[in-house]
C-alpha cells in the first residue's frame, strides 16, 4: 500500500505542475480578460479542510484575476454547497463524489466539474479511553454521522449500512446528525460514542480535540468491498499514517474525492482560467496543515469519477496534455 505523499512531495509536484503548464496562456496577460464581477465559493465547516481550501481558492482567484471580489462561503458541507450552486448562491463548492453523484443525477445539466481538487479521509473518531475498538463495538450506541447537509452523511450512513449497522439491521446505531465541531464537543462530553467525519488529513478541529481529551480511530477498510459492491467505485482504500493525529497508529479507511464543482452556466473564460490556476498555482491552495494529501496533478485533477467536466475546463485540460 503505498501511503499519501508529504507536504514536501507535493509541493515539489506543484512547483512541476506550474512549470509543465508554462505553456497554458498567463493569467497576467497584458491584455488580459475581462474579470468576472463577483464568485462565491462555498466551503465547509469551520475547522474542516473544505472551508480553508475555499479560501485558499477565493483569495487567489482575486490574485490572479479571475474576478474583482470572491468570498468564500461557511457551509454545512457537500449536500448544501449543491443546493448552494443550484439556487445561484454560490459559483463554486468543494462536494464529496459520491454526493456529487447522486444529486447530478437527479438534477441532469445543471452542475457540472473543475476537477478533483483532493482525497476526502473518512474518520470513525472514538475516544481512546472509550473502550470501542471495532464498527461492530457501535451496534446500539449513538453516533454522529455529520451535519445535515453534509457530505459525511451519505457517506457514514453507507458506511454503518455495509457494516450491518443500519436502521434494517438488528442492532442498528443511534444517529445523531452532528457535524465536526458539535459532534466532537458530543464525543467529549461522552453523548455519542463515535464521530463519522469526512475530510482532509489532519483536520485542524480534530488535532485539537486529540490533544484535548485523546482519540482513536476505527478501521473502515473490511467494509469497503460491500461499499463499493453497493454504491459504486467512489472508495478506495486509504490509510492514515501514524501520528496523522499525534500518538495515534496507522489506519486503513476509505478515501473519497473532493470535486470542485461550477453551475453549467459558468462562463466559459471563467472556468478555463480556473482551471489555469488550479494547474499553475496549485502550491497557493495546498492548506498549511496539509499532511498528505493528493492535491492537484494534472493527473489526478481530471480524475473525476465520470462525473462530467465543464466543456471549457476539458478543452483547458486538453491543451495541457497537447
Amino acid at each position: 500500500m503505498v501511503e499519501p505523499p508529504t507536504r514536501r512531495q507535493l509541493l515539489r509536484c506543484a512547483a512541476g505542475t506550474a512549470l509543465a503548464g508554462a505553456l497554458l496562456p498567463a493569467l497576467a496577460a497584458c491584455s488580459s480578460p475581462a474579470q468576472l464581477g463577483k464568485i462565491v465559493v462555498a466551503g465547509g465547516e469551520t475547522g474542516g479542510f473544505y472551508l480553508e481550501f475555499a479560501g485558499l481558492l477565493a483569495a487567489a482567484l482575486q490574485k490572479y484575476g479571475v474576478a474583482k471580489a470572491v468570498v468564500a462561503l461557511s457551509t454545512g458541507g457537500s449536500a448544501d454547497n449543491f443546493q448552494r450552486l443550484l439556487s445561484g448562491e454560490a459559483t463554486m463548492g468543494a462536494v464529496l463524489a459520491d454526493t456529487a453523484a447522486q444529486l447530478m443525477g437527479a438534477n441532469p445539466g445543471r452542475v457540472v466539474a473543475l476537477g478533483k481538487v483532493y482525497e476526502n479521509y473518512l474518520h470513525c473518531i472514538v475516544r481512546r479511553d472509550g473502550g470501542i475498538r471495532t464498527l461492530a463495538d457501535l451496534a446500539g450506541r449513538p453516533v454522529g454521522t455529520g451535519a445535515v447537509g453534509s457530505g459525511t452523511t451519505l457517506t457514514a450512513r453507507r458506511i454503518l449500512s455495509a457494516a450491518g449497522l443500519g436502521p434494517s439491521s438488528r442492532r442498528p446505531i443511534v444517529e445523531r446528525q452532528l457535524g465536526l465541531n458539535d459532534g466532537l464537543a458530543a464525543l467529549r462530553a461522552r453523548s455519542i460514542d463515535a464521530l463519522l467525519w469526512s475530510g482532509g488529513l489532519p483536520t485542524a478541529a480534530i488535532t485539537a480535540a486529540n490533544g484535548n481529551f485523546g482519540l482513536r480511530f476505527l478501521e473502515l477498510s473490511p467494509v469497503l468491498p460491500t461499499l463499493r459492491s453497493n454504491y459504486g467505485e467512489y472508495y478506495e482504500r486509504v490509510l492514515i499514517p501514524a501520528n496523522s493525529y499525534a500518538g495515534t497508529p496507522a489506519v486503513g479507511t476509505a478515501g473519497v474525492a473532493n470535486l470542485l464543482l461550477c453551475r453549467a452556466d459558468l462562463d466559459a473564460e471563467t472556468a478555463k482560467r480556473t482551471v489555469q490556476l488550479l494547474v499553475n498555482h496549485a502550491r497557493d491552495l495546498i492548506p498549511k496543515s496539509s499532511q498528505g494529501i493528493q492535491f492537484l496533478s494534472r493527473e489526478t485533477l481530471i480524475s473525476t469519477g465520470g462525473l462530467p467536466l465543464h466543456p471549457a475546463a476539458a478543452e483547458a485540460y486538453r491543451e495541457m496534455h497537447g
